[in-house]
């Protein structure tokens, strides 16, 4: 058990017959009246996101999360295999969980993979990933200056948008949360 006032963002609460996942939380002291915590929470199986309200320092369940660094090692095709890199013990996870993740997993990445009594809950990658671009129509000399973007396919088939200046074969940096370009890679 917790208070509301101990909420951090990524805590996983017991609650309603499932887990939540806090997305963002923020104490609200009003000029008038008690206290109160306002949160966003995600369904960790559904993946629903709500908005909810708690009393300040009210009791809430939290989940006991197990958060590990894994390797990904390959789609079977079927589930994804993933190794934990201290026991070497394999577990497969079911595409459904891995979900937007596997446009950024290249095999032997590594992953931190969240269970909860042996139930693997949700799949964190880091902020960015380094791809090469397999396909881009070419750049055309000029391109720089503009705020235009193309569409280019990465290493994993994932397609993202990139400046008309980038090429095939190049390394960039792209945001795992909204498949943003965020640069080129140099090297």
């Amino acid at each position: 058990m917790a208070s509301t006032n101990d909420l951090k963002n990524g805590m996983v609460l017991n609650m309603d017959n499932g887990l939540w996942a806090v997305l963002e939380f923020q104490h609200v002291k009003p000029g008038k009246g008690p206290a109160f915590v306002r949160t966003k929470l995600k369904n960790v199986e559904s993946g629903k996101i709500v908005d909810k309200t708690f009393n300040a320092g009210t009791k809430v369940e939290t989940a006991t999360v197990d958060r590990r660094t894994m390797q990904y090692l390959y789609n079977d095709g079927n589930n994804y295999v993933f190794m934990d890199v201290q026991s070497y013990d394999q577990i497969e996870v079911d595409p459904t969980i891995v979900g937007d993740a596997k446009n950024f997993m290249l095999e032997n990445q590594e992953a931190i993979v969240a269970t909860n009594e042996g139930r693997v809950l949700f799949i964190e990658l880091p902020a960015s990933v380094e791809l090469v671009i397999t396909y881009t129509e070419p750049g055309v000399v000029g391109d720089s200056a503009t705020g235009r973007t193309k569409p280019a396919t990465v290493e994993t088939g994932h397609e993202i948008q990139v400046p008309l200046f980038i090429n095939q074969g190049e390394k960039v940096k792209v945001d795992t949360r909204d498949s943003s370009y965020l640069g080129r890679v140099k090297g």
